[in-house]
């Protein structure tokens, strides 16, 4: 007889515990179907006479984290480079898709990063280009991931230059980087060495692609914390704004007024990566060569 109530309780708290669980995971929605759609991307389509890479390079909020749309977008002049197998799709959020191609397994909280609102905004304004991305960021990595011969770092140069070989016949070029990374580092012990890091990190990429004047357009990050981690964030903000005055041919976002965030005040929302991906552009544009 005792059993019952205690049943009963059990299927009562169910549902409770179901949305409680579904509530922690707000802002990271699986991604929609259908499966990524191949491209040829040593063909160029119709009406386009050149193909133009960019590298998507920073920790969690360049790999993005912000709800999706619930139809993905299918523009023939946006394409990616999978992270999981190396091959070419058409661009969809997210960009950063760890899981299979087809089925999506093996996907992580990847969701809407900035990168493609900035390929919308390229691809505007060069209505003869087609716009292949290639990300290549990682939640959560310190800049000592991404200084030349560590991990993170070879690891985007290899899809660089495989990105580059694979796209021979129709001569792609990469014409820029964006960076949106800081948080890992925005702490006492690490900001003093942060802009030397920063530094050394772009001089190295450009050497490694034989690409003296590649536009470099850094991010500030967001400043949402409480202290004292904001004045930690704040720190970080002022290397970043200052990176144009030392490092030719670079550029920062400023992103300081955006605060709206998936609920943990790290990370921005749609709506904010979306603003920043069209400032990335902004920024890139007044940068690029023809």
């Amino acid at each position: 007889m005792r059993l019952l109530p205690l049943l009963c309780l059990m299927a009562l708290s169910s549902p409770l515990l179901a949305q409680k669980a579904k509530a922690g995971k707000a802002g990271t929605p699986p991604p929609a179907k259908p499966p990524l759609v191949s491209v040829d991307i040593a063909k160029l389509p119709e009406g386009t006479t050149r193909l133009d890479l960019f590298l998507l390079m920073g920790q969690s909020n360049m790999k993005g984290r912000g709800v999706m749309p619930e139809e993905p977008k299918h523009d023939p002049r946006i394409v990616m480079m999978h992270l999981r197998d190396d091959q070419w799709y058409l661009a969809r959020h997210p960009l950063h898709l760890t899981g299979d191609a087809k089925s999506f397994k093996g996907h992580d909280n990847a969701g809407v990063g900035p990168g493609l609102a900035f390929a919308e905004v390229i691809a505007g304004a060069n209505p003869k280009s087609v716009i292949g991305l290639v990300p290549c960021a990682v939640g959560g990595s310190s800049i000592m991931l991404w200084l030349k011969d560590a991990k993170l770092y070879d690891e985007a140069l290899r899809r660089a230059k495989l990105a580059l070989q694979i796209t021979a016949p129709v001569k792609a070029r990469i014409r820029g980087v964006i960076w949106l990374q800081g948080e890992a580092d925005a702490r006492p012990e690490a900001l003093p060495q942060h802009a030397e890091r920063l530094r050394a990190m772009i001089e190295s990429l450009r050497t490694d692609l034989a690409l003296p004047e590649l536009p470099f357009i850094a991010c500030t990050v967001g400043e949402m914390r409480d202290e004292p981690q904001l004045a930690n964030l704040k720190a970080m903000n002022d290397i970043l704004l200052a990176l144009p005055k030392s490092v030719p041919h670079t550029a920062c976002v400023d992103a300081r007024d955006l605060k709206t965030h998936i609920g943990d005040s790290v990370h921005f929302d749609t709506a904010a990566q979306n603003e920043i991906g069209r400032r990335f552009a902004a920024k890139l544009i007044g940068l690029m060569k023809p």
